[in-house]
């Protein structure tokens, strides 16, 4: 396990929610256009805490959501300025809990705080470990030609070089069918 299991979790988050944006994903559509998805999207991911009740909170979400999106693979120096803006912003206040069976972990904001600011926080909470354990090479963005989908690259040897979605498989099937073109001729 590269991470802990929080930190794993929120990275993982951090993508798929980058991946929801207009231009990404296989709709390449706005995946959370309005509060009905983003408490789907709240329940499938196990977000506990307030929920959002209005398209202000959305809208809060979407801003969020593009922070991570130009911090995910910036220099060293802008994760770090943005990383402490996003606590600092959310007056963060780190702190142990434990709930749902997923163990001692850390919230940083209150439980009820508004969805976007946890959302923030906790990316920036798991931004802090990535930048001390020198991983920022395992936020990728994904090798095919056409995404640009984001990811956490888990793997051992940092090998991974496709999103979650059917990239990978196209890729190889592409490749097993020019080698067997050229095996052909």
């Amino acid at each position: 396990m590269v991470f802990t299991h929080d930190t794993d979790l929120v990275l993982r988050h951090a993508a798929a929610l980058v991946n929801t944006a207009p231009g990404h994903g296989s709709s390449e559509l706005e995946d959370l256009p309005d509060v009905p998805a983003v408490l789907a999207w709240m329940d499938a991911w196990q977000w506990s805490g307030g929920r959002p009740d209005g398209p202000g909170e959305v809208g809060a979400l979407h801003r969020v959501r593009a922070r991570i999106e130009r911090m995910w693979t910036a220099p060293l120096a802008e994760q770090v300025t943005e990383v402490n803006a996003l606590l600092a912003d959310a007056g963060a206040t780190p702190r142990l809990v434990e709930h749902d069976g997923q163990g001692w972990h850390v919230h940083a904001t209150d439980d009820d705080a508004p969805f976007a600011e946890r959302v923030a926080v906790e990316l920036a909470m798991a931004m802090v470990d990535v930048i001390r354990a020198d991983e920022r090479a395992r936020l990728a963005v994904c090798s095919a030609d056409d995404c640009d989908d984001v990811y956490v690259d888990l793997s051992r040897n940092r090998s991974r070089k496709f999103c979650d979605g059917t990239c990978g498989t196209r890729a190889n099937v592409a490749a097993y069918r020019a080698r067997r073109a050229a095996a052909g001729s």
